[in-house]
């Protein structure tokens, strides 16, 4: 079945219902076996790859699971619109957006209500730049914390908008971190930048990372792997 396949597959996308997604392949150094995923906003899916492996067996791989896939498509949240008296998240709570005609066009959090004026018609990109204003502020703020944790002198933290990444290190002077988080639980945000912040120290997933995580992170990291497994992709029904 995989040979016929890789014989005539040679466009790297595949179709799922009345969707054609690219397949996008990742290399890596320590991978033992093919993996397959979605990215969280559906856009396309990525394959994990041994060195070794060939990209046409790959390729297959995911054909030869299309039912999966497209099962796995169907739990996407749907896109959700923003407007007045709907509802988004903040910090892992269910926040209302009251708009109000006359009201101040600068988004204020009063409890359970997120208050904002101004023209109704952009009122969706004005609550994106304050969810973004607010998840700037708690990373700049997480990051610190971490790295006094580590022993290390305080990074840039910049905020991401990734579709295919929570957070990235690229050097040890520098972590970026998804924005969406903000909308997640605290832990779970403080969990992706205490993982960052290991990485300005072990840029590799090896014990020693791994130890200094779990010594500077004072959560429970498997609770917040399975949050973001289990419902990291609603973080994109809203904002595009």
């Amino acid at each position: 079945m995989i040979d016929w396949l890789r014989r005539e597959i040679i466009e790297p996308e595949i179709t799922l219902g009345d969707r054609t997604l690219a397949i996008v392949l990742r290399r890596h150094p320590r991978a033992r076996r093919l993996t397959l995923r979605l990215a969280p906003d559906a856009s396309e899916v990525r394959i994990t790859m041994p060195a070794w492996a060939r990209s046409a067996e790959a390729i297959a791989f995911a054909h030869a699971r299309r039912d999966w896939l497209g099962a796995q498509l169907t739990r996407i949240p749907q896109r959700r619109s923003t407007g007045p008296g709907d509802s988004l998240h903040f910090r892992g709570e269910t926040i209302t957006i009251d708009w109000r005609e006359g009201v101040a066009r600068t988004p204020m959090l009063k409890g359970s209500c997120l208050m904002l004026g101004g023209p109704c018609h952009a009122l969706e990109r004005r609550v994106s730049r304050w969810l973004e204003r607010q998840a700037l502020d708690l990373i700049v703020e997480d990051t610190a914390h971490y790295c006094a944790q580590a022993g290390l002198e305080p990074v840039t933290a910049c905020l991401s908008r990734a579709q295919r990444r929570w957070g990235s290190c690229s050097d040890k002077r520098r972590i970026r971190i998804n924005w969406r988080l903000v909308q997640a639980p605290d832990p779970v945000r403080r969990s992706v930048v205490a993982h960052e912040v290991a990485h300005l120290v072990h840029f590799d997933h090896s014990r020693e990372f791994h130890a200094l995580l779990g010594s500077i992170f004072e959560g429970d990291l498997a609770w917040a792997d399975r949050w973001l497994k289990d419902h990291g992709r609603s973080l994109y029904a809203q904002f595009g």
